[in-house]
């Protein structure tokens, strides 16, 4: 039986033999595409090729690519772990030809591969065609079926609707009817009951799609409308955990040897036994299936957080340690500690998950710790909201208070049904339903983006110009119309752009379209499919004619000082820090830099000027740019160039060198690190478990910082006399305040013993009850003191009520002994709100002890009087 690796390493060599570059997986976590968070496709990493904006050599390529998916078709996050086949994290075996072979040669190598090389039973396999849409005046797709008729007998070849066989990117661009192949792997006694033909597409859990060819022909514009593409595409996808599935035999993807190490790691760490339970079979395999993806994700450099990509990483990780937690009985952070055995199975196709070991199990460990107190807190919640139903007679929690739980400490509804289900309650889903909907439709509200079509004013391809001119004519190519929260912009594709677009960290360029009948403002660009597009508010009154496009310099110099300023801190971290220090994240803007990093410790006032003297020192030097473009891959990497985790590389590079630092990187940077004038680190702080984080400043900004603290010193000196040691001076302002201080606490303590003996010896009896009153011009701590030691001296029978005004402010103070709270039924809550009215304020506390604040320091009186008569 093969295993998952080997058939991985078929599929690779089996296209490589067909004239296929095979090449690595993308990244999971996508950083510069604007559409997308996370890679869900094969063809995630080709969408430029696809849309002609980079040149498709070599034409046929091959991969097995990392995707994740918590939404859409299939995919609800949900539902992964009860069923056997659909997961969040997969791996999707892919290839690819552009404008090279069609529909013919596709077909003909994905049967070759399954059937001559995997073995796979012909009799098993199904494959469905377009049947067409008389809507779309599309065809059915006859020529996809008359190839897969020198395959498979008619019988096995079956129509498919436009959901199911014509695949779209998205609302709009490239899109195409599609060939799925279907493995019935059914028993023989079933497959003679009901023919595979007839459960294809009906999500029968062992009929499944393994394969599915696109045929890219068409782009859909906005209007809904098709038009050819300029080149077809071949985008094939089979889901590797499917295939495997077959190979091995199985029933289950999860029976197969990605899962089955981990899921009996699972069982070994729990004590719990796979196979016997419904519930803890279903934890178990969410644990397995959640715990691969949050690893790579944080090896591809997302961190768990509370916002976008971060929060997706953070809500599956939590609801596998809920599952833990509630199906498996672990209290404490477990899901870390399979990270050895997975690592093991997956290592050697994927080394970044090697490389990023210790910081995986730290951020996941920490990520796992925070949960379990939420989760406390959240239970917490829930018993009082259950003790609020009990009080009441109420058999059902609310939905907003469900909801609440979920938002606010990730409690899922089926946690919070399962525990107040155990005691005895239930919960209004339909309640739940309206506040997650609400929720959802504030996030589409906020997040929707209208977009036109391209309008094409010239054919071609757009060259970047920006890392040797700041100005460059220009035309524009294509521009389109963009509406997000009712205000309209359009994005302008120029011919020719000197406008870096936002990547890498590093923001995008502003400036002007210019000529000499207009000015345009360029008020960001970003960057999206390889390619700079620049957001303006207006269109040229005629967007055909000759322009200039003009970057703003000053902003520009100063997102290049501070990019540079990031390699120097990057090679001074390792310096100072060691090799283990790795980039993680960055911000680079005109007037701040933002770089973290990998360290698991905090770093020391010591090591941080140590830090910035190297990074001075380099500046100093005014090491040049040494710039090296085009280069091919391995022969940057012989450069001694870093290169990032969780970055995508292509076949040949950028390299950047100042000195003794020298990195991959596309982005924009000063001539020479002179340029940076100075370097300044703000402050340093922790991100997450394992990731540090260091802002700065350079030059002008470096240097208004500088004179912020040169004024501020200016202005303690002179408070101090323009003291020449003004070190001394303050140290010694510092020992006589703490002198005084606590001479006035003496002082204070004393005055307190004095007002209680006196108020004790002029205290009175009413009903019964020794009464202790009196109006004080005493500041609010004292009086606390002054109540607290009344009622030690006197324990029985009192009820004490102050006065007091401090800065003009009334307060009033109650004091009841134990006995008048227990016996006597009385509550210092009660009677200080009551009271409190007289002085126009409010308040509370404890039985025993109230106060409230006022406004009306002449009420003071009444509302003693007021609180005494209620006795």
């Amino acid at each position: 039986m093969m295993t998952a690796n080997e058939i991985r390493d078929s599929f690779k060599n089996y296209f490589e033999s067909k004239g296929h570059t095979i090449v690595p997986s993308a990244p999971m976590v996508i950083k510069d595409d604007p559409t997308l968070m996370f890679t869900n496709a094969g063809m995630n990493q080709w969408k430029d090729i696809i849309l002609g904006t980079r040149d498709p050599e070599p034409r046929r390529r091959a991969d097995s690519q990392k995707c994740l998916r918590v939404s859409g078709k299939h995919n609800d996050l949900e539902e992964v772990g009860h069923d056997t086949y659909h997961h969040t994290m997969f791996e999707m075996l892919g290839n690819w030809s552009f404008g090279d072979y069609f529909k013919e040669g596709a077909i003909d190598m994905a049967w070759e591969y399954l059937v001559d090389v995997l073995k796979l039973d012909p009799k098993d396999l199904y494959v469905t065609v377009f049947e067409g849409s008389k809507e779309e005046n599309l065809v059915r797709d006859d020529e996809a079926a008359s190839y897969w008729a020198k395959h498979v007998p008619a019988d096995h070849i079956i129509n498919g609707n436009k959901h199911d066989n014509f695949w779209e990117m998205g609302d709009t661009g490239p899109c195409g009817p599609c060939s799925e192949i279907h493995l019935d792997s059914r028993t023989e006694e079933e497959k003679a009951k009901v023919p595979g033909r007839e459960l294809v597409n009906k999500d029968d859990p062992q009929v499944i799609e393994i394969w599915n060819i696109v045929f890219m022909q068409f782009n859909r514009k906005a209007d809904g409308s098709l038009e050819p593409l300029s080149m077809n595409v071949i985008d094939t996808g089979m889901g590797f955990e499917r295939l495997v599935r077959a190979m091995q035999g199985k029933h289950s993807n999860y029976d197969t040897d990605i899962f089955q190490p981990i899921i009996k790691e699972i069982s070994r760490l729990s004590g719990k036994e796979y196979g016997k339970e419904e519930n803890i079979d279903v934890a178990m395999r969410v644990i397995a299936d959640h715990m691969r993806a949050v690893s790579f994700s944080i090896a591809d450099g997302q961190l768990p957080s509370n916002a976008k990509a971060g929060y997706v990483i953070r809500r599956i990780l939590r609801r596998a340690v809920r599952y833990a937690y509630t199906f498996l009985g672990q209290k404490e952070a477990f899901i870390y500690k399979l990270l050895p055995v997975f690592i093991g199975e997956m290592g050697g196709a994927y080394p970044e998950l090697v490389a990023q070991r210790e910081l995986i199990g730290r951020v996941m460990k920490e990520e796992e710790d925070s949960f379990l107190r939420t989760l406390d807190k959240g239970i917490n919640l829930l018993n009082g909201a259950m003790d609020e139903l009990k009080a009441h007679g109420k058999t059902q929690l609310d939905g907003e208070q469900a909801f609440r739980l979920f938002d606010t400490y990730g409690f899922p509804l089926d946690l919070t049904e399962l525990i107040c289900r155990e005691n005895g309650y239930t919960v209004d889903e339909a309640g739940f339903g309206v506040e997650m909907e609400k929720q959802k439709a504030r996030a589409r509200n906020a997040a929707a983006v209208e977009n036109g079509d391209w309008e094409v004013l010239k054919e071609g391809e757009q060259k970047f110009q920006g890392y040797d001119y700041t100005e460059y004519e220009c035309h524009i190519l294509r521009y389109r119309k963009v509406t997000q929260k009712k205000q309209t912009f359009y994005e302008l594709i120029l011919d020719n752009t000197p406008f870096y677009g936002e990547m890498g960290g590093q923001v995008g360029d502003c400036g002007v379209l210019v000529n000499e009948n207009e000015t345009i403002e360029i008020i960001d660009t970003k960057r999206e499919n390889n390619q700079s597009v620049h957001i303006v508010k207006q269109l040229p009154k005629d967007p055909t004619a000759d322009f200039m496009a003009c970057v703003d310099i000053d902003k520009r110099n100063g997102s290049a000082a501070n990019h540079t300023a990031t390699h120097l801190l990057d090679y001074a971290l390792k310096q100072v820090l060691g090799d283990h220090v790795e980039q993680k994240g960055s911000f680079v803007s005109a007037d701040t830099l933002r770089f973290d990093f990998s360290h698991f410790q905090k770093v020391t006032d010591e090591e941080l000027r140590q830090v910035e003297r190297l990074v001075n020192s380099m500046i100093r030097e005014d090491l040049p740019r040494d710039e090296h473009r085009d280069t091919p891959i391995e022969e940057a990497k012989k450069l001694g160039a870093i290169a990032l985790f969780g970055e995508k590389y292509g076949d040949k590079v950028r390299v950047i060198r100042f000195g003794p630092s020298c990195e991959f990187c596309g982005g924009i940077h000063a001539l020479s690190t002179g340029r940076i004038g100075m370097f300044k680190i703000v402050s340093e702080s922790s991100v997450a478990a394992g990731i540090r984080r260091i802002e700065a400043k350079t030059g002008k900004e470096c240097e208004e910082m500088m004179y912020n603290l040169e004024d501020g010193l200016k202005a303690i000196r002179a408070m101090f006399n323009n003291a020449k040691d003004l070190r001394g001076v303050i140290e010694k302002y510092i020992e006589e305040h703490d002198s005084m201080k606590k001479d006035i606490e003496q002082f204070r303590a004393q005055n307190v013993e004095r007002a209680k003996e006196s108020l004790i010896e002029k205290a009175r009896t009413v009903n019964g009850v020794t009464v202790v009153s009196a109006i004080l011009p005493m500041m609010p701590q004292g009086v606390k003191d002054l109540v607290f030691k009344i009622r030690q001296a006197v324990p029985e029978n009192l009820l004490c009520v102050i006065g007091s005004v401090d800065a003009g402010k009334p307060m009033l103070s109650v004091m009841l002994s134990d006995d008048m709270v227990k016996d006597h039924g009385l509550n210092a809550g009660q009677l200080v709100r009551e009271a409190a009215k007289l002085i126009q304020g409010g308040g509370g506390g404890q039985p025993h002890y109230a106060t409230a604040g006022g406004k009306n320091a002449d009420g003071l009186s009444a509302a003693i009087d007021c609180v005494i008569s209620k006795i």
